[in-house]
């Protein structure tokens, strides 16, 4: 039996939900609107509702953006975290992932070293198996050099490694 659709909410009702949803975590304003433009009975409505929330400032991208920075940077590099930003509709992205300070090589050396630490990096799979798991996370080429350096002198106290030995072969 199939569950009968849910009345479109109206403007107090909308208000309600924003508020309920805020009242959880922070969201950008395109993340509300896109949740709950399904649920609307009237565009307008929603556009005026998130814009008395801008205004009273319960709802704020600047704020949205710290808290996510704040909770993700620690595990994820520049470049993710910008494209997450972005995707949530938060214009400045790039400037408020380059107005952390955050040294992105060791963060990337400190997630390599955690996850690898005693790889064999002579051996080119498990090289290009740590160059894949960083670049998903969002670091660049130079970020991911620095950590197989980091790494290979980690699992190497003599530091024989040469930078052929450590460089993943793809330049």
């Amino acid at each position: 039996m199939k569950k009968p659709k849910p009345e479109p909410l109206d403007r107090a009702r909308l208000r309600q939900a924003v508020i309920d949803l805020l009242s959880r975590r922070d969201y950008s304003r395109l993340e509300l609107q896109r949740k709950l433009q399904p649920k609307a009975a009237d565009a307008d409505d929603l556009t005026a509702v998130l814009d008395d929330m801008a205004e009273r400032r319960w709802q704020s991208d600047e704020r949205f953006t710290d808290a996510f920075l704040h909770s993700r940077s620690d595990r994820y590099g520049p470049l993710r975290l910008t494209q997450e930003l972005q995707q949530k509709g938060i214009a400045d992205a790039r400037t408020a992932v380059a107005a952390l300070d955050t040294d992105w090589q060791e963060r990337a050396a400190q997630l390599a070293l955690r996850k690898f630490f005693g790889a064999d990096l002579s051996d080119i799979k498990q090289k290009a198996r740590i160059y894949r798991h960083l670049a998903q996370r969002g670091f660049n080429a130079d970020h991911i050099r620095y950590a197989l350096e980091q790494l290979a002198a980690a699992g190497d106290p003599h530091g024989s490694l040469s930078d052929d030995e450590i460089s993943p072969g793809w330049d």
